[in-house]
């Protein structure tokens, strides 16, 4: 049987090594990486959609990222137990007219027993921001070990 360690249930240690594997797979914004850590049933909440399944997922992602330009993502650990991490993130991103975005939220997942994802309900807001008041600098992809957190930021 397949398992996307760490798996629950979850301590603080572990629960913030999957909130950081989370934020590195969406921080590709490639969909045919992110779907992989979902069970094949996954059940999403994501502002007014509520995509059923791998292939929905896929589809709201690819929807998603062509929309949300030069995606950068930090998310941070706000609590676990047992199955469940709850977390809550920020990331900027920029439509195709040019105007950057900082959109805040907070997630609730739920893991199976191997450790893909079979629950999460976000909830988003988005803010319009100048590109002067941007924070998130690094190249598109991985967040680097030393760019501040969240908390760092005071986001």
């Amino acid at each position: 049987m397949e398992t996307k360690p760490p798996v629950p249930p979850f301590t603080e240690e572990t629960a913030k090594q999957k909130v950081r594997l989370a934020e590195d797979a969406w921080n590709t914004s490639d969909p045919n990486r992110v779907v992989l850590v979902y069970t094949a049933d996954t059940r999403w909440r994501n502002r007014a959609e509520f995509p059923v399944s791998r292939d929905e997922v896929h589809q709201f992602l690819t929807r998603k990222w062509a929309k949300e330009l030069d995606y950068r993502l930090i998310k941070e650990l706000w609590a676990c137990a047992g199955n469940r991490i709850g977390v809550r993130f920020a990331y900027e991103w920029h439509d195709d007219s040019g105007q950057w975005y900082r959109s805040y939220g907070k997630e609730n997942w739920k893991f199976d027993e191997t450790g893909f994802m079979m629950r999460s309900y976000a909830s988003i807001n988005d803010l319009p921001i100048e590109a002067s008041e941007r924070k998130f600098f690094w190249p598109v992809g991985r967040r680097p070990n030393e760019h501040p957190s969240l908390s760092e930021l005071d986001l």
